[in-house]
């Protein structure tokens, strides 16, 4: 699921221990010879800055695919039943990563969300302006936020990733390159949980376009497999885009 601990500027950072996501993962280019796809480096902030597009919603996230790209991949991804959650651990896909300059992947990807972001010595946000994409409400303060993971961690390893090696989940848990991370209100993150789109679907229905898009291009750049209904869900999103 996403970030369920408030990202408070009086709360302490807790970062994932090891190397910084631009050196995990191990996987060079192209696709792995399990057939999953080795996702890019991650980007910076100001590479990774949101824009506003067309076709529902606010593209908010990097790397996002216009929607008849998204529906290419989605007629892409294998269908499948979901693997059982057996061995599975938040604590197997390292998350939070050092991304230099003591700011961890949360605290990056609240900087890129947010307006006017103004942090610590330690890297901690302390004023600024989000946008929860899910619910289009407004936030004046980070521990009203929280860092959702668009594809879980949980439906990630039901879907496959409980095949992959460490460093490869921990770059898909702290991967800023693609749309997998968002600032969004800490309660539609919490509603959310680990499921699935057919499962749960963002509040503001302007947010479905932007949403189906993120799902599904993660899905397939990591790989992943999506069940029959998830794959409807994701179609009827897809279909409120505009272009």
């Amino acid at each position: 699921m996403g970030y369920q601990v408030r990202a408070g500027a009086g709360v302490a950072l807790v970062c994932a221990a090891g190397l910084a996501l631009a050196g995990c993962g191990g996987d060079g280019k192209g696709s792995k010879a399990d057939g999953t796809k080795a996702p890019a480096r991650s980007a910076s902030p100001s590479q990774a800055a949101p824009g506003n597009g067309k076709g529902g919603g606010r593209d908010v996230l990097p790397g996002l695919p216009p929607a008849g790209e998204a529906r290419k991949q989605l007629s892409g991804l294998t269908v499948a039943k979901p693997r059982p959650m057996t061995g599975y651990s938040r604590d197997k896909f390292p998350h939070w990563a050092q991304q230099g300059n003591k700011c961890d992947t949360r605290e990056t990807a609240l900087e890129r969300d947010g307006r006017d972001v103004k942090r610590d010595d330690q890297c901690r946000a302390v004023s600024g302006t989000w946008q929860s994409l899910y619910d289009d409400k407004t936030f004046t303060a980070a521990s009203q936020v929280d860092i959702d993971h668009i594809v879980p961690l949980a439906n990630a390893w039901r879907s496959g990733a409980d095949q992959w090696t460490t460093d490869r989940r921990k770059a898909f848990a702290n991967d800023l390159t693609h749309p997998q991370v968002l600032t969004v209100s800490a309660a539609t993150n919490r509603s959310k949980g680990d499921q699935s789109p057919d499962q749960w679907q963002p509040p503001s229905k302007a947010a479905w376009c932007v949403y189906g898009r993120a799902w599904t291009s993660v899905k397939s750049t990591y790989g992943l497999t999506v069940t029959e209904d998830e794959k409807k869900m994701l179609t009827t999103m897809l279909d409120t885009c505009t272009s």
